[in-house]
Formats: C-alpha cells, sequence, structure tokens
C-alpha cells in the first residue's frame, strides 16, 4: 500500500513494486504486522514532510520474520523473529508491503521468553521507545517521584505509565472516561485526572499539595502544553512529542522548568544516535521478557489494504489504543 500524493486516507492505493535488497548492515523482512500511529497521519496528509519518496510506502512499526541478511549483519539470521521501528521515513521505505528493509540496529528479537504473540508485538516499538527516551533518558525519571503522564490511555500513554512504574515512580494521568480511568489504573496509574471535569490548578493542589509534578509527559500538545507548563512543578522537568504550535513560554522561564522535546524519527532521519537503538531496545526486550509492558490494542485490527479505514479511525480518536495492522 503506498501514497502517490498528500492528501486524505483515500490516497492509498496497491502497487506492485520491487522487491528490495538488503545492503551492507541491514536485513530483509518478511512483515507478518505494522502498527498505526499518529505521525503516518502527519506523513500522509503532508502535514510534516518526512516521508518516504513517492511512491512512498509508510509506517515504521513492524514485526516479521527475517528473510535474508545484507553483510555484515550479527545481530540476526535468516528465520529469526523481529519487531522495531525501522521505516516510513525519508529514506526508508516502511511497513505496508510484503518484505521491509531495515538496519539491524533498530531491531529486537522476539526471543523464546516473550509471550507476546509477533502480531502484537507490532504495537509497541515506537511508542516504547518513545515513551522510554522521554521519560528515561530525557526526562531522567527516578524512583519516588511524581510523575504526571497525559492521556493514559494513548498510543504513547499507555506505555508511558507502565515504563514509569517499572522504573518506580507514582504515576497520575489524564483521561475522559470511567472506562479509560480503568484501563490506566490496570496498566499502573496510581493517581486519575478526569480532564475535562478538574481544573489544573485544582488537581496539582489535590495530588501535590500545590508544589507540582517532578515530570510531566505532554503527549497531546497544542493547548495541553500550556496546561503543562502549568502542573510542572519549580525548576522541575517538562517533556512532550507534540511542539508543533506557538506558545507564550514565561511561565516555563519563570519556573525554570526544563523543556525535552522528543521526536522519535531523528535517528532514522538524520543517522544520529543509531548506535543506540540496540541499547532502548534492549529496554524493550527485559520488559516483555519480565512480562512488565503490554500493548493496549485497539478492538478493530486492520488489513493491509484497509489502511485507510484504520487512519480514519485514529484521526476522529475512535481508536481506544493502538490500530494493530495485519498483512
Amino acid at each position: 500500500m503506498v501514497i502517490e500524493q498528500f492528501g486524505e486516507p483515500d490516497v492509498f492505493v496497491e502497487r506492485e513494486v520491487e522487491t528490495p535488497e538488503p545492503q551492507s548492515g541491514q536485513v530483509r523482512i518478511r512483515v507478518v504486522a505494522s502498527s498505526a500511529n499518529p505521525i503516518e497521519t502527519k506523513i500522509r496528509s503532508g502535514f510534516v514532510r518526512s516521508g518516504p519518496e513517492m511512491p512512498a510506502i509508510l509506517n515504521g512499526d513492524v514485526a516479521g520474520i527475517v528473510d535474508k541478511v545484507g553483510p555484515g549483519v550479527t545481530r540476526f539470521a535468516e528465520g529469526d523473529e523481529v519487531f522495531g521501528c525501522a521505516g516510513g521515513v525519508r529514506g526508508w521505505q516502511g511497513a505496508l508491503a510484503d518484505f521491509m528493509i531495515a538496519d539491524e540496529r533498530v531491531l529486537a528479537k522476539r526471543t523464546a521468553k516473550i509471550k507476546l504473540p509477533l502480531e502484537q508485538c507490532a504495537a509497541l516499538p515506537l511508542v516504547f521507545l518513545t515513551a522510554w527516551t522521554a521519560l528515561a533518558d530525557r526526562g531522567g525519571l527516578k524512583a519516588g517521584e511524581f510523575a504526571l503522564i497525559h492521556a493514559g490511555t494513548g498510543g504513547v500513554g499507555h506505555a508511558a505509565i507502565q515504563i514509569a512504574r517499572h522504573l518506580g515512580a507514582r504515576v497520575a494521568t489524564t483521561v475522559s472516561s470511567e472506562e479509560k480511568a480503568e484501563l490506566a489504573q490496570s496498566l499502573g496509574a496510581e493517581d486519575i485526572i478526569f480532564y475535562r471535569d478538574e481544573a489544573v490548578d485544582h488537581y496539582v493542589t489535590r495530588l501535590t499539595g500545590g508544589s507540582g509534578f517532578d515530570l510531566v509527559f505532554d503527549t497531546v500538545g497544542g493547548e495541553n502544553l500550556d496546561r503543562s507548563i502549568e502542573a510542572t512543578g519549580v525548576s522541575r522537568r517538562l517533556c512532550s512529542i507534540n511542539t508543533r504550535s506557538t506558545h507564550d513560554l514565561s511561565q516555563l522561564h519563570a519556573k525554570n522548568l526544563s523543556l525535552h522535546v522528543i521526536f522519535r524519527s531523528v535517528p532514522l532521519l538524520h543517522g544520529i544516535g543509531m548506535d543506540d537503538q540496540p541499547r532502548l531496545l534492549d529496554n524493550l526486550t527485559q520488559m516483555l521478557e519480565e512480562d512488565a509492558v503490554r500493548p493496549l490494542i485497539d478492538s478493530q485490527t486492520f488489513a493491509f489494504t484497509d489502511v485507510a479505514e484504520a487512519h480514519r479511525r485514529l484521526e476522529k480518536g475512535q481508536a481506544l489504543g493502538k490500530i494493530l495492522l495485519v498483512r
């Protein structure tokens, strides 16, 4: 499934393309599954111009079986079950195809200790790596600290709750319904905020005595970044994955906050940090082996040929958790 122009979900078309060959340090994956992420809807629409060359094969998340290895590959062999966030951006075609080429550094092996089915492994890489980078690497979240994670049942949010708990932090999260509150609690959130009903100053007072959170993770963007600044404690940390907007940063300055912006496509787009990807994926593998993280998967799964419908569901906010796509 490719796009040959930017536009609405209907721009996806089915095409025959040449089977790719792995180069040095690369493997070819026989794709089993992928999952939909908001960045792909932005690439498809043309809002974010970081996609592959047209005709573009989208989707970074992939789970599949190594079909062929290129020269110099040391981490994988033919027949290995693998998963990762490996393409769908400039210079790297994506997973919505029979085969996908990936740099071996951005893949993890589904070991014998991982109980999660291979298909479902495709739901975790981008959201986990994003959340781990924000909380552990950039935010420096420590055991005993209090973190606020916005949209706790969203793609990145549900992974962030589990990571924060794994790191030993106390977790509060924002949700919009009782159903989502129960799901967030099942993932490890201890404190629930119904953001439509409770003002920031009220829940900051209720939960932190007015001092603010040690770390706030904004997965929503827009006006929510302003609310996140308000909720962050003095000299504490704020992380965001959606800052394509304009804001008054005076309170950021007045409170001596550090703002960390996370854009997970940078390693593939610019080659920066590629050698660090195995370390990040090792954290995902370890948590999967310990059954310490699980994907929240939407009730509707789509075939690759129905990717347009998956994008519509995602853009309308109808999905609860990650939308799985299976070949």
